[in-house]
């Protein structure tokens, strides 16, 4: 009989007891760290095995020897061979330990008693040099020939090495470092690979801290850099907080990948129609160009690709909802959405709203358009600081003057005469270039 309190322990069944510890633990292993540092397996497994050679050589090899390990993540153990190339005189310098001593020293020699000035002869001669012969990773082909018969020159020839399972700790030590090596590189590559291929993309990131006037910003497995010109000028960050910004490049760096975020770049108006917009995403309403002076203003040209589709109210979206996202999105910023057409001089009148142009003339040579406004809204076509007129030259890509006249029918009359023509120049309040614009303030009382 049992006594009171005494617990019986259940039997453990004869497979259990037979079965090796640890044999699922590293295959499990080696998974959780493949899923923590986002790496392949693969990969993971090959840097175990170039660990193992590393500590192999270290303890059981000699120096110069090609070792190659070969790792069973099943059972966890290892196999290992030399790795040896066959060569001859045309891939090798074959040249004995004492004829090579004397050689050296001949060739220091010399270049001492030259004194330097031959230095480019010199450099000449090593680079035409061979390598020399090393039998700890080269074979000759008659050596090759012996294991395998038809071998040729550049041939990889493997031997297996003993199996060995003792190993120091230095040998231990190195293994660590190959390790910890490889897997950052591996960690490195892994995260430039994945945000190179998110490049010019919208992503969200919490603001991490402020340097200076350096804005730093984790995007999820990295952190990216918002520099002061890729900031809005009225925009204050601060630590914590949520912001959408626009991956504009990202660099291979030793440290990790080097992203450069944006907030004031075009596309990352045209991304986030993209996120906001389904016949956007879709492809049936299409951007056809942005100009955006960013924190301020922003014009956006669209066309539908399919009959019945309204591509400006797809984009303002039921009560304004969805250019209302946006808006807040940016900070404010004001956009306006135009109707892209291919008749030049209709796209640029709507370019210029909410100002009512009366007539365009166009000049093709100069790429060049003189644009008739009742005089009242001259100062709403040119807009704050010439803002409006500005942004409608970006988006047209041609030079624009705007011309204003006291009524309706002057702008509707034919203006053939050279004297008329001088008239409309001295009305003309500012000459806006795509390429060069020059910041001017004009007002009501500006505009005669």
């Amino acid at each position: 009989m049992r006594k009171l309190g005494q617990i019986r322990k259940p039997r453990k069944d004869k497979e259990e007891e037979e079965a090796p510890k640890g044999t699922g633990d590293f295959g499990s292993a080696i998974s959780a760290l493949c899923e923590e540092k986002g790496i392949s397996k693969e990969k993971v497994i090959e840097t175990i095995a170039a660990a193992l050679a590393a500590a192999y050589k270290k303890d059981y090899g000699k120096k110069g020897q090609n070792i190659r390990a070969e790792f069973d993540e099943v059972s966890g153990g290892a196999k290992f061979y030399l790795v040896k190339e066959v060569v001859d005189e045309t891939t090798r310098e074959f040249v004995e330990e004492k004829e090579d001593g004397e050689a050296e020293e001949k060739h220091g020699y010399a270049e001492r008693a030259h004194g330097g000035r031959d230095s480019s002869f010199a450099e000449a001669v090593d680079e035409e040099r061979l390598p020399r012969f090393n039998p700890e990773r080269d074979l000759t082909l008659e050596q090759a020939r012996k294991q395998k018969k038809k071998a040729v020159v550049g041939d990889i020839i493997e031997t297996v090495l003993p199996e060995e399972k003792d190993y120091g700790r230095v040998a231990a030590q190195t293994a660590k470092q190959v390790i910890i090596q490889r897997i950052r590189e591996a960690e490195r590559d892994s995260m430039f690979e994945e945000y190179k291929n998110k490049e010019g993309e919208v992503i969200s990131g919490v603001v991490q801290r402020v340097e200076g006037r350096n804005v730093f910003i984790d995007i999820g497995k990295s952190v990216g850099v918002l520099f002061p010109g890729e900031q809005v000028e009225r925009e204050n960050y601060r630590i914590g907080q949520r912001v959408k910004v626009y991956l504009a490049k990202v660099d291979a760096g030793t440290k990790g990948p080097g992203i450069t975020l944006s907030r004031v770049h075009p596309d990352m108006v045209r991304r986030l129609f993209e996120l906001e917009v389904p016949e956007i995403f879709a492809g049936t309403v299409e951007i056809k160009a942005i100009a955006r002076e960013a924190g301020e203003r922003t014009k956006v040209a669209v066309a539908s690709t399919e009959e019945g589709i309204d591509p400006i109210g797809s984009c303002v979206g039921q009560k304004g909802t969805r250019v209302q996202a946006i808006i807040e999105e940016l900070g404010g910023e004001k956009i306006d959405i135009i109707l892209w057409n291919e008749d030049i001089a209709k796209f640029i009148s709507a370019a210029l709203s909410p100002a009512k142009v009366l007539r365009v003339d166009l000049n093709e040579a100069e790429k060049k358009a003189t644009t008739i406004v009742p005089e009242e809204q001259l100062s709403l076509a040119i807009g704050k600081r010439g803002q409006n007129v500005r942004l409608a030259a970006k988006l047209t890509g041609w030079k624009i003057d705007i011309a204003g006249v006291k009524s309706e029918e002057e702008g509707d009359a034919s203006e053939s005469s050279e004297q008329q023509a001088e008239e409309e120049k001295s009305d003309v309040a500012e000459v806006v270039s795509p390429e060069v614009v020059e910041d001017e303030v004009v007002d009501d009382k500006a505009v005669e």
